[in-house]
């Protein structure tokens, strides 16, 4: 009798725990993302935003892989080491030759920088490649979190008076 009580017990546990909610954030929707990554400048000078767009690329330590300017196209990467030294250590002790372990992330971005009446927009969009120590991909995903890009059009504003001033 006393097994079949452990027995109930632990299938009990496990149906509650089982169904326990993990507090995931919930995804956003593609309209939200777009309007965090997007913003619109009180000029009809695309060129002078797209420069200013470029140069806050460049500070912020990206390299320009494509620049159009008929299509008001960017595309920039930075590499960034994220290897940590315990992983390495431990992952070689355990796996030897074999082991793989995170060694650098590469931030991947594409601008589009278009005319829109009296105005420009600017639709940016960055995306986070993790490699490991054999140049596998071990994970891609979309940066989705609104104070980034808030921060980097912030550089941009400042890009844009700069441009406008001629300073």
């Amino acid at each position: 009798m006393r097994k079949f009580c452990y027995f109930v017990l632990l299938v009990v546990s496990m149906f509650a725990f089982g169904c326990a909610s993990t507090g995931a954030i919930p995804q956003k929707t593609q309209l939200q993302m777009r309007e965090f990554q997007t913003r619109s400048y009180e000029t009809n000078d695309a060129k002078m935003v797209m420069k200013a767009v470029l140069n806050v690329l460049q500070d912020d330590s990206f390299i320009v892989k494509n620049a159009q300017l008929d299509l008001g196209l960017l595309a920039a990467e930075k590499s960034i080491d994220v290897e940590s030294a315990s992983e390495a250590f431990w992952a070689k002790f355990w796996a030897g030759h074999y082991a793989t372990y995170k060694k650098a992330s590469i931030v991947e971005c594409t601008a589009n920088v278009s005319e829109f009446g009296k105005q420009t927009r600017v639709r940016i969009n960055f995306q986070m490649k993790t490699l490991d120590n054999k140049g596998g991909i071990v994970d891609v995903k979309q940066i989705d979190d609104e104070k980034y890009y808030q921060e980097f059009f912030s550089k941009v504003d400042k890009g844009v008076f700069i441009q406008k001033e001629k300073l």
